[in-house]
């Protein structure tokens, strides 16, 4: 797949790229990414990207033009000419539908997803007319949409293929709709503090059962709202009625 970023600050991204999934996915040729910067789509030498909002207030408000400018050439090849293949553009926004795995698992069946960064007070209003999606990644704001767009970006990265080993996301938070269960590696006593014994004890049943009761304490203790979506089977409704009266 092919990943555009479009920002005002193209800088922001430089070590970001040199991260080792991401150089991984592009060597398998799983993955090609490339960073516009959006002031290159300016007008004039002192390249005009921002102004005052209508009807006062305080910051800058970025204009339509070297924004749409940059995603149209982001959308074609540089030349006016169309990509082939599925695409989406999502616009970094506090008001945008919250990111989560889901939506990383689609993202990353895209043949291209282009991410646009806002700054200062945001964008202009009608700039989001033209993109497929708004995208937030919580309930915070940040100083603009590059720390977004690399999160985005990440998450979609290392599901692709050759990105990571095989088989390491497949039990990882939120994929299951559930916490990751606890991990411990070596050494299996550490200042006094051993590794649960059903996890050298080489039975795969029972280090399933241990995993999944522990992944559903945590869900329980620190997400209890995953569990009111999921669909639970019978064994973990049976767990999750013996740690409530645990709790007790």
């Amino acid at each position: 797949m092919k990943i555009s970023i479009l920002t005002m600050f193209p800088q922001m991204f430089d070590s970001y790229l040199q991260g080792p999934v991401l150089q991984r996915a592009i060597r398998k040729e799983s993955l090609k990414i490339e960073i516009i910067d959006i002031k290159d789509f300016a007008p004039g030498s002192y390249r005009h990207i921002d102004d005052s909002p209508f009807g006062g207030g305080a910051g800058m408000v970025m204009r339509c033009q070297p924004v749409l400018d940059a995603l149209r050439y982001a959308q074609g090849t540089g030349d006016g000419s169309t990509q082939s293949g599925t695409a989406v553009s999502a616009a970094m926004t506090p008001a945008g539908r919250r990111f989560d795995q889901k939506t990383a698992r689609r993202y990353a069946k895209l043949d291209h997803l282009i991410l646009i960064c806002g700054h200062y007070e945001g964008m202009d209003e009608r700039i989001y007319r033209h993109v497929d999606e708004q995208i937030s990644i919580g309930d915070y704001i940040l100083t603009g949409g590059e720390i977004a767009a690399m999160a985005v970006s990440d998450a979609v990265i290392r599901l692709l293929p050759g990105a990571i080993r095989e088989g390491s996301t497949s039990e990882e938070s939120f994929e299951n709709g559930l916490l990751e269960y606890p991990q411990y590696t070596q050494p299996a006593v550490y200042e006094g503090e051993a590794v649960p014994e059903v996890l050298l004890s080489g039975h795969h049943e029972k280090i399933r059962k241990w995993r999944l009761r522990e992944s559903l304490r945590r869900t329980l203790l620190m997400r209890p709202d995953l569990l009111e979506q999921r669909e639970m089977t019978a064994e973990e409704a049976e767990i999750l009625e013996e740690l409530a009266k645990e709790r007790k």
